[in-house]
């Protein structure tokens, strides 16, 4: 498939990561070439990255963003084989399972259609209202097990650096 269409991992959010990254070494007083770090973009939109020496080794998004994190309205990593299983259960063709996937799943869909807005989740979870606790506690589980992953894989890790919305200012999260 690679040779034919060129399917690959693209990964999104590149410029945040290396930015971070290089930021993060400054901060550190370090050179990125000698340091191994995670970086969490995470947003509406968010992704995790292992920086190994400067340089990209891993990413939770593959070649479109649907792969990786729980997003806003993007449901993230899942077993393919649910979109037939909805399609014989529901009669729904791939077009309409990949626009609810899409658009209509994370924590939009976790929450019970509550909000995509972190915001709003995070409000509803210090009310304790389940919704917003559900939603916000996936969300940060597959966070963590991204952060756990490519730590192993690096045989450790200098730093994890948290931006975007959620990233920097987020205290739940």
């Amino acid at each position: 498939f690679y040779e034919n269409n060129k399917i690959r991992r693209y990964g999104f959010h590149g410029t945040s990561h290396a930015y971070v990254s290089e930021r993060a070494a400054q901060v550190m007083g370090e050179d990125i070439t000698g340091l191994k770090l995670v970086v969490c973009h995470l947003g509406n939109g968010a992704s995790v990255t292992a920086v190994k020496f400067g340089k990209s080794v891993d990413t939770s998004m593959g070649m479109t963003p649907q792969e990786g994190l729980i997003m806003g309205t993007r449901c993230g990593d899942m077993d393919a084989a649910i979109i037939r299983f909805i399609a014989q259960k529901e009669g729904q063709t791939l077009d309409e399972i990949m626009d609810i996937l899409n658009k209509e799943s994370g924590v939009l869909g976790l929450s019970g259609g509550l909000s995509s807005d972190f915001r709003d989740l995070e409000a509803a979870y210090k009310e304790g209202r389940p919704e917003g606790q559900r939603a916000l506690k996936a969300f940060a589980y597959r966070t963590a097990k991204y952060i756990g992953a490519y730590t192993a894989a690096m045989n450790g890790v200098d730093g994890i650096c948290f931006t975007a919305g959620l990233g920097e200012n987020s205290p739940v999260i």
